[in-house]
């Protein structure tokens, strides 16, 4: 099942010219996803924040601000910003797209990086920051999740959401922004920040990088805060025996209590990186290769300039000792030469280790990102890269069938040549089983739907006399909209929708108008003008009804309230010259009370009516009362 399927953005046209394809991330902000940009016929990522925060001027200015932070920058190590606007009610903000990893996705699969790796990414990190710095813009949330690893090597710092002038040196007035694990002291005490802060948090991050954990760790948050505005940062070597001095230094200073003892900004500590890497890993220096001269020969006439005292000794020396001198010499002869030898022998070690690791079988290519491409094409491209390929099957909920869903080791990573790749091909998501939904309530309904291996879609309302509210009435495949509410095969991470009972429709019969408009009002269904009607037992205006225009009734809906008339009028019949039985029949039986004049009480049947008031064929409201005089009287 495709995420199309269940988030709606996916599919639409923002601002008629970025077509959204597909979701990358969600954070407590905004929705990034991928889309293309129909002008310019190329991929982008869009931004896009939570509808609920659109309302919150605090948070769509936030929003703007990243949009004019990142935009002030040009930085190969910095995400570009290509442009920012609203599209209706929806504030959006276009990126670079950077197919790849974040560095918490890296150390969440390593645990810890290696001094060499650390150094490489703080000093892409450091020479984005020390671009923002130099701008007078402060980050204000440093951390892994916002430093973007590309599958091509790139490094960029994102999410410049809460970045500032860097003269904005004020509390903010709120809770604290950014995250507790990287807010430097003075920010957890003072809400004060400026590119010392920003310092702050590079160096927890670097100790994480080099020890695999944060330096304070606590259940409760005001429990590390705490730890940040009191403890000191230790060395990462008391974690990690193999980090360097030279990389512990870095680390205490950046995270010095006082900020006015650390880097005074991301340049100053990237110069401090580049002494410390250039003193780790040392200058290349090339030993020139020496021919050793052969050793003396006397015998042979070779000429030597020596002591004196020596010169003496050998002039006076036996013809023995001129024997031993001449077999020292030889010694010293092969000696040479097998020191010379020695030398080629490991100058070529040297160059067949170099070639080794560098170019043939144990050097190191990054895995390419083969994700949804066929098995086949995807074999042809890591063996071309010098890897061996083998299979495997996983369930996707996101690549379709038959597609590489995944790899071993992971796209990004660097593998040595010749080992071997595995490409995972899907087989669509994991079939579950969905249990019977209908007739539970909507927090149960929600709990089987997920401990099935689903997820919950969209949850309708709709008025139901029968059925006592938050219960659910029916569920729906998301993918097909086919019923499930007995339960039934689905599959992992598909969304089921669920239609619940809002209970009755509220009774408001004989209220006013205004009355009755308040009572629907509360349980979210809006009323409108009715029609209007006769009514013996309503006062005229109240209300004799609420209409539904359609069926079934769900909150949002309007109703018509049908309103009274008062009763309805009624022609007196013509009984003058009539019996007074005949005449009394014919008037009650029309509705109307009667009076009798002048007779008070009872008329006798043979009586003839003479006269009635009001008079025949007037038109009058039904119960009200008729005067009848009998003749003679």
């Amino acid at each position: 099942m495709t995420t199309s399927q269940t988030d709606p953005m996916i599919g639409r046209l923002i601002d008629g010219r970025y077509q959204v394809r597909s979701r990358i991330a969600r954070g407590g902000m905004a929705t990034v996803y991928l889309a293309t940009d129909l002008r310019l016929e190329r991929r982008v990522a869009i931004k896009i924040m939570h509808g609920h925060l659109a309302d919150d001027s605090t948070f769509k200015s936030r929003f703007v601000q990243e949009a004019r932070s990142a935009a002030r920058l040009a930085h190969p190590n910095v995400v570009n910003v290509f442009d920012q606007g609203q599209d209706s009610d929806m504030a959006y903000l276009v990126m670079e797209y950077l197919p790849g990893i974040t560095l918490r996705d890296l150390l969440k699969d390593y645990g810890k990086l290696t001094p060499e790796q650390t150094i490489d990414i703080m000093e892409a990190v450091l020479s984005g920051l020390a671009a923002a710095h130099k701008a007078g813009i402060v980050h204000r949330d440093l951390k892994p999740e916002n430093v973007l690893l590309a599958d091509d090597g790139r490094i960029k710092i994102g999410d410049f959401g809460l970045a500032r002038a860097a003269s904005a040196n004020t509390a903010t007035g709120q809770a604290l922004l950014g995250t507790i694990a990287y807010l430097s002291p003075e920010l957890v005490t003072r809400g004060v920040a400026d590119a010392r802060s920003d310092i702050y948090a590079l160096g927890i991050m670097m100790y994480e990088m080099l020890t695999g954990q944060q330096p304070f760790l606590g259940e409760q948050p005001m429990q590390i805060a705490y730890q940040h505005a009191n403890d000191a940062v230790p060395a990462p070597s008391s974690k990690n025996p193999a980090v360097p001095a030279e990389l512990d230094e870095l680390v205490l200073w950046a995270t010095e209590k006082d900020p006015d003892r650390r880097p005074r900004d991301a340049r100053e500590m990237l110069d401090r990186l580049l002494e410390a890497e250039k003193s780790l890993r040392g200058e290349a220096v090339l030993q020139p290769t020496m021919v050793l001269p052969p050793a003396l020969d006397l015998d042979a006439g070779d000429t030597q300039i020596i002591n004196p005292a020596i010169r003496q000794q050998v002039a006076s020396s036996t013809p023995a000792a001129t024997a031993t001198l001449s077999a020292a010499a030889e010694k010293r002869r092969r000696k040479g030469w097998w020191l010379f030898a020695l030398v080629l022998l490991l100058a070529g070690a040297a160059a067949g280790t170099g070639w080794y690791f560098g170019a043939g079988p144990g050097s190191l290519v990054t895995v390419p990102n083969v994700v949804n491409a066929a098995p086949a094409a995807a074999t042809a491209q890591l063996q071309k890269l010098g890897f061996k390929t083998a299979q495997a099957q996983e369930y996707s909920t996101t690549v379709a069938t038959g597609m590489v869903s995944s790899t071993d080791p992971r796209a990004g990573i660097p593998a040595g040549r010749g080992s071997t790749v595995t490409l995972r091909i899907s087989q669509g998501p994991k079939p579950i089983t969905i249990p019977a939904l209908a007739g539970k309530t909507v927090d149960a309904a929600k709990s089987a739907i997920t401990g099935a291996g689903a997820k919950v879609g969209a949850v309708a309302q709709q008025f139901d006399a029968k059925v006592p509210a938050n219960t659910v009435l029916s569920a729906t495949r998301a993918d097909n909209n086919a019923d499930i509410s007995g339960g039934g095969p689905y599959f992992e991470a598909a969304a089921v929708n669920l239609v619940v009972s809002a209970g009755s429709i509220p009774d408001v019969s004989g209220k006013s108008v205004a009355d009755a408009s308040a009572i629907l009002s509360k349980v979210q269904l809006l009323t409108s003008a009715g029609p209007q009607s006769y009514s013996d037992t309503i006062p005229e205006g109240d209300v004799i009804a609420a209409q539904p225009q359609h069926q079934p009734v769900r909150p949002g809906d309007t109703l018509l309230l049908e309103t009274s008339k008062g009763p309805e009028p009624v022609t007196v019949p013509d009984v003058v010259g009539k019996t007074w039985d005949v005449a009394k029949k014919a008037l009650t039986d029309a509705g109307f009370q009667l009076k009798y004049s002048p007779i008070a009480d009872v008329a006798p049947p043979a009586f003839v009516v003479s006269k009635i008031s009001p008079g025949a064929g007037t038109q009058q409201a039904k119960g009200s009362t008729i005067t009848v005089n009998f003749a003679g009287f």
